[in-house]
């Protein structure tokens, strides 16, 4: 989270992004791909920049410039860059260091709980030109983003499901089964709450879309909304951006299934498959 560190420290000394660039040579839309991520850091600039923002104190670099070297140190995901699109392996650099992931998803099961199943059979439609042996690493990444939430200590999953998703038999009635069977084995998870946007609220308060909210430990950080588009996807961090996707989210907890009637829920699809 070195970029958002950066950017809390620019904007707190009121400096424009061109301003900073200038300083270390560089650009605006440098300084702006640091403060996301999405660039990797030199540990000249970060120095020249901790110096332009004030940081004197000797603790503090310290702690920002360790920061350059995990920052730049490859995470498990990298080994799969050659079947992930660039803009996806930012996000899952931040949902590991997320501590609370809330999302939304209209069309499918969120990734992260889905069957290894569910997952190849949405790759293989997606994405018909692929090899077996893409998918397969596509599917086994998406697996190894799950293990987190496998574990007593690890980050806490919200996630809200429209009816829709759970009703569209994807990859056949016996692959249907099995991810609908998985939902209700981790709805028992102590750090996963599942609800259901169902049919019968009609419109309601995110009709634009599938998103996520991303939530960091470091309480200095701000939110991420995660929002994907066919080709690409959104980062939005700032407050007036991140704030609207927030009341959209407490609005469709609201209005879902408690956790109790999500697995009433599933136990009538089930019964039906």
């Amino acid at each position: 989270m070195l970029g958002a560190s950066l950017r809390r420290l620019r904007e707190k000394v009121g400096l424009e992004r061109e301003e900073a660039g200038f300083h270390i040579r560089a650009s605006a839309s440098k300084i702006s791909r640091m403060e996301l991520g999405r660039v990797g850091f030199k540990t000249r600039d970060v120095e020249d920049l901790l110096t332009l923002y004030g940081v004197v104190d000797d603790a503090e670099r310290r702690a920002l410039l360790e920061m350059v070297r995990e920052a730049n140190t490859p995470g498990w995901w990298h080994k799969y860059s050659d079947v992930l699109p660039s803009w996806f392996t930012t996000y899952v650099g931040l949902e590991e260091a997320a501590s609370l992931i809330r999302t939304y998803e209209v069309q499918f099961v969120p990734g992260l709980l889905q069957t290894a199943n569910y997952a190849r059979a949405i790759y293989q439609l997606g994405n018909p030109d692929a090899t077996p042996e893409e998918i397969e690493k596509r599917v086994q990444t998406r697996l190894q983003r799950q293990q987190r939430f496998a574990r007593k200590d690890g980050p806490r999953l919200w996630a809200v499901i429209d009816e829709a998703a759970l009703r569209r038999i994807i990859g056949g009635r016996e692959v249907m089964i099995e991810q609908l069977q998985h939902l209700l084995h981790v709805a028992t998870f102590p750090n996963i709450t599942i609800q259901v946007m169902p049919f019968k609220f009609g419109s309601h308060a995110a009709e634009g879309g599938a998103f996520s909210i991303l939530r960091f430990p470091e309480s200095d950080l701000s939110d991420v909304v995660y929002v994907e588009q066919l080709w690409g996807a959104l980062y939005l961090d700032k407050r007036e951006e991140v704030d609207p996707y927030l009341t959209a989210m407490e609005q469709l907890c609201v209005e879902s299934t408690t956790p109790g009637g999500t697995v009433e829920l599933i136990d009538r699809l089930l019964r039906k498959m």
